[in-house]
């Protein structure tokens, strides 16, 4: 069809062909091949992909919404074509204009399912890029931007080449050695419609489980460990499998896919009481999770997951006493208690995990 179309139509010109990802296997000897291919970090029609900054101004002020500037910028600008960094997404745009409302209007045009997907079975160093990315954070990789559907099953980094050319990610800059000629991005969400889809995205992997996950939150909050390990056994039970069905997920990794995705879980329902932080530095080591408390009547909490291992612990009791021992021999609480918070007001918990089985203590 595309040789008949593009290549050998005489009554055909020029055409342009759109799409996320280049023409697959386009080669010397396909039957569609020396094609212009046009990315996002492309300079050619960087000011044709939406709205710039001047077109969006003068049409607030046709419809008297100067005043909303601001929180319109915030909404829907930072997409990045080539050196061009102020670009509006249009669907937005014109949608606002039209009901006065700001929505996720770009972000509910598609189900998403297939980056969801990707983010839900990708290992526990994908999800933990996903926590920095939505606490505003950034990202630096290299980008592929000949890459096709059939490489993300078998080459995780492929999934930020693949969220950049969708725009969910932007070029915040980038780097190129003189020697190699490799180039290195540094990437970051484009802006806060983005992030509240990924936020809407996760909130649905925990909806199968029903009031188990809500009730998990409120015994967490309320300290009540006894209901804490009742829900959050209800609450594996029923996800597990979303996090665990990636390429070479194995017994040993399915606990590191769910808890990360159940962090993220956390970043989600506790954004409004907690700041929540994984895997940073405190002490002498890095913790796993601190929910640290935004009003000073909430406790602060530092989590740290472990799976059992037969060959050092003899039950899941001994694993979680490993987990506590650990937050005090690194010190994890030094971190808050140099914030001012005080020891007592510090609650440590640890998960510990064999299968589908938690125990908390």
């Amino acid at each position: 069809m595309f040789n008949s179309t593009f290549k050998t139509n005489p009554y055909f010109d020029r055409a342009i062909m759109t799409g996320i990802t280049r023409v697959s296997k386009e080669s010397i000897f396909s039957d569609l091949n020396n094609l212009a291919v046009v990315t996002t970090t492309s300079d050619k029609y960087m000011e044709a992909f939406g709205f710039t900054q001047d077109e969006v101004s003068e049409a607030l002020r046709e419809f008297g919404l100067s005043e909303m500037e601001e929180r319109i910028k915030d909404w829907y600008d930072g997409f990045t074509f080539g050196k061009k960094s102020d670009i509006y997404n249009s669907w937005s745009i014109i949608n606002f204009l039209d009901t006065k409302k700001l929505s996720t209007y770009w972000a509910n045009t598609s189900s998403n399912s297939l980056v969801g997907k990707l983010i839900r079975e990708g290992s526990k160093n994908v999800k933990v890029i996903m926590e920095n990315l939505l606490d505003g954070g950034t990202l630096c990789t290299k980008i592929d931007e000949q890459i096709v559907f059939s490489q993300l099953d078998y080459n995780e980094e492929a999934i930020w080449s693949l969220l950049l050319a969708s725009g969910y990610l932007k070029v915040i800059s980038h780097t190129m050695d003189a020697d190699t000629g490799e180039e290195t991005y540094e990437l970051k969400l484009t802006n806060k419609e983005v992030r509240i889809m990924f936020r809407n995205m996760i909130s649905e992997w925990f909806k199968r489980c029903g009031s188990a996950y809500n009730d998990f939150i409120k015994a967490l909050l309320e300290g009540d460990t006894e209901a804490m390990n009742y829900y959050m056994n209800k609450v594996a039970l029923a996800t597990f499998s979303c996090f665990d069905t990636g390429a070479g997920s194995s017994e040993t990794t399915e606990p590191e896919r769910f808890y990360h995705g159940f962090v993220l879980g956390l970043m989600v329902d506790l954004a409004d009481r907690y700041e929540i932080t994984s895997n940073r530095e405190s002490g002498f080591g890095r913790y796993d999770v601190m929910p640290e408390p935004r009003k000073p009547s909430d406790d602060a909490i530092i989590v740290e997951f472990k799976v059992h291992r037969p060959t050092n612990e003899k039950d899941l009791e001994a694993t979680v006493n490993a987990a506590l021992l650990q937050i005090e021999e690194k010190q994890y609480a030094a971190a808050l208690e140099a914030k001012g918070i005080a020891s007592e007001r510090i609650r440590k918990y640890g998960f510990a995990f064999e299968g589908k089985k938690c125990l908390i203590g």
